[in-house]
């Protein structure tokens, strides 16, 4: 019996469509009459400019809103309220930091549905990753600085918050690169001024209202929208003490010429070219599996993409074999679909580079392989492209194209490999596959690079540092290294002794006029004998009687449904239970409620309007 080739079998696949909700997306949108100002001082105020610019989704070109174009008035009020916040949410003390870390952490795992869709209409990314990926490693950093936070007087003593910091953010991790930047400024007691990327600034300013649930102090976080000069104002104002960039390596040198000179701390995490190197005794079809993470992860539009491809002579025909089938059962189109693999490149000009660029790259003669399959005409959208024969030297092998484009190249010897890796202007990531643990630890810490993954790639959590040298910036984000980069030494006479414990703080003291954030109790589902968090990631909110909030619970859907009465199935060996057994399980349910009747009491009289004296009757 003959055998189907995979390209057989992906062929006969039918993949319907399955696409996600946007409606609550749009009643967000359609709750600010799709038009949005600045967030500064914790209220929304009307730029200064007076002009609003729009916000496209990239999938279909429509508009999805208008958003403010902030000038040197607006940037220099959102500076001054972070000025006069700084000392008192340094003066707040780590735990109490860390209680508003811990709030947002919260906020953004109950509306992470909601969050997943603004980024995925706004950048054009695909849901699953956004849904998968990028919010929950969101909500991972602010959990993470929470705890640091909680840990400064011990772990971090002697060292003091830098004081207002500037941030600008870019257009390809929308709300995981605000996280990165945010999470540990406000942990180290700083106060900030934050611009979000002109292309996809909605998930920002959705977080900004998440700031005000919890209840973060006026001016503590400031978010403006606007273009390069909006960014430009903020890097350049006088009152700043610290500039955060992430974007191209061609606007951070522009950033580092303006604050050279400068007493301004500055971190600077830029461009990328990463190899990804296979050897002869790697496991090839997760290689393959993993180039395809590596490159067509977001479109390619990953600082650290794995975009250069580097083989050993001897399996890069069998490599690439197996790279043209697999492309061929790659899925792009709407990224709302949670059955496509590549979404829409962020903007028609990001498209006409990618086009450019590739375009060059067979001019100088690489061979171009796409799919034989097309891709959408509506939107902004291009195939996974594999360019093989290309020299290290060339255009391709060199610029970074930001986009789902990788070339192929090949080596006899890790020397060699290692060669061309570091043959580059760049230094941000690689990855190195082999089967030789010895190998790989041979060759990886002769890669210029920051990060270094074996035999994986792009795995990134909120307790370890990323970054780059070279052209693709310096400091580091995420982890210590990442929190460091927000503090400065203390005045020495504060630092504590050698033979003295550090010092330790008894008391919160809160903000004047402010009281900490209560802990989130959102209640989630109860199935299977466990809490279980609704599968659409909504919540729905719970009013009394008299319009007031009593609280969030979670939105159940058809899934959640549908486990509940598995899991009722599966317990139905309870009728077997002797009644003794029963008996004393429910009498110790009735003490747990007997222990908690003045909170069940108040939820009765607050979900319902009844009295007291009712309600503790129900009880």
């Amino acid at each position: 019996m003959s055998t189907a080739s995979v390209a057989e079998i992906f062929e006969s696949m039918d993949y319907g469509p399955a696409p996600e909700s946007d409606g609550p997306a749009r009643q967000w949108l359609a709750r600010h009459d799709a038009k949005f100002g600045l967030f500064i001082d914790g209220k929304w105020q009307e730029p200064d400019t007076g002009r609003h610019f729009e916000s496209n989704n990239p999938a279909d070109g429509s508009v999805l809103a208008q958003l403010a174009q902030a000038g040197e008035a607006s940037v220099d009020a959102a500076v001054k309220a972070a000025r006069s916040a700084q000392p008192g949410w340094a003066g707040l003390g780590g735990h109490g930091r860390a209680r508003y870390l811990y709030a947002l952490a919260r906020l953004v795992q109950r509306h992470s549905r909601l969050l997943a869709t603004v980024e995925s209409i706004d950048n054009g990314k695909p849901i699953r990753e956004t849904r998968d990926i990028d919010i929950p490693l969101v909500a991972r950093h602010f959990y993470h600085h929470a705890g640091w936070a909680q840990l400064m007087d011990t772990e971090l003593a002697g060292m003091a918050p830098v004081g207002v910091v500037g941030q600008v953010i870019p257009w390809n991790f929308p709300l995981l690169m605000l996280a990165w930047k945010v999470a540990p400024a406000l942990a180290a007691g700083n106060t900030i001024v934050i611009k979000p990327a002109e292309f996809t600034s909605l998930s920002a300013l959705l977080f900004a209202e998440l700031v005000s649930q919890a209840g973060l102090p006026p001016g503590v976080l400031n978010i403006i929208t606007g273009d390069g000069s909006t960014g430009a104002l903020i890097v350049g104002h006088d009152d700043v003490d610290k500039v955060a960039f992430t974007g191209s390596t061609e606007v951070g040198r522009i950033i580092r010429k303006a604050t050279a000179g400068q007493a301004k701390h500055l971190t600077l995490e830029l461009g990328g070219k990463s190899p990804f190197i296979v050897f002869n005794d790697a496991d090839l079809d997760s290689a393959v599996e993993g180039v395809v993470d590596a490159i067509w992860f977001n479109q390619g539009q990953v600082c650290c993409a794995g975009s250069r491809l580097l083989l050993q002579e001897d399996i890069a025909d069998e490599v690439i074999a197996k790279l043209r089938v697999r492309m061929e059962g790659l899925r792009v189109g709407n990224p709302l679909d949670k059955c496509i693999d590549i979404g829409a490149i962020v903007a028609p000009v990001q498209l006409e580079r990618i086009e450019t660029l590739v375009k060059q790259g067979v001019e100088e003669g690489a061979t171009l392989f796409q799919p034989s399959w097309a891709c959408p005409i509506e939107g902004c959208f291009y195939p996974p492209t594999l360019l093989t024969g290309v020299q290290p030297a060339a255009t391709l092998a060199q610029e970074e194209v930001f986009g789902p484009v990788l070339v192929a190249m090949t080596f006899r010897t890790p020397d060699e490999a290692v060669e061309i890796a570091n043959n580059t202007r760049y230094g941000l990531a690689a990855s190195v596959w082999s089967e030789s643990i010895n190998l790989a630890l041979d060759v990886a810490p002769r890669l210029a690079a920051g990060v270094v993954w074996i035999n994986s790639t792009n795995v990134f959590d909120a307790a370890c540092g990323f970054g780059g040298y070279r052209e693709s910036g310096f400091g580091r984000e995420g982890g210590i290294e990442g929190l460091h980069a927000y503090l400065e030494p203390a005045f020495v006479e504060g630092l504590p002794r050698y033979d003295e414990p550090a010092p330790t703080k008894d008391k919160v003291d809160p903000l004047p006029g402010e009281a900490l954030p209560g802990i989130d109790r959102t209640a989630k589902l109860y199935v299977g004998g466990k809490q279980a968090r609704p599968d659409g990631g909504y919540s729905r909110t719970v009013v009394g009687p008299t319009g007031t909030v009593v609280g969030e619970v979670g939105e159940g859907n058809r899934k959640d449904i549908r486990n509940a009465v598995e899991a009722a199935r599966k317990a139905a060996g309870w009728g077997l239970v002797a009644a003794h057994t029963k008996a004393q399980i429910l009498y110790y349910v009735a003490e747990n409620l007997e222990a908690r009747a003045d909170e069940f009491a108040r939820r009765l009289v607050a979900m319902t309007g009844q009295s007291r004296a009712q309600a503790d009757r129900e009880v």
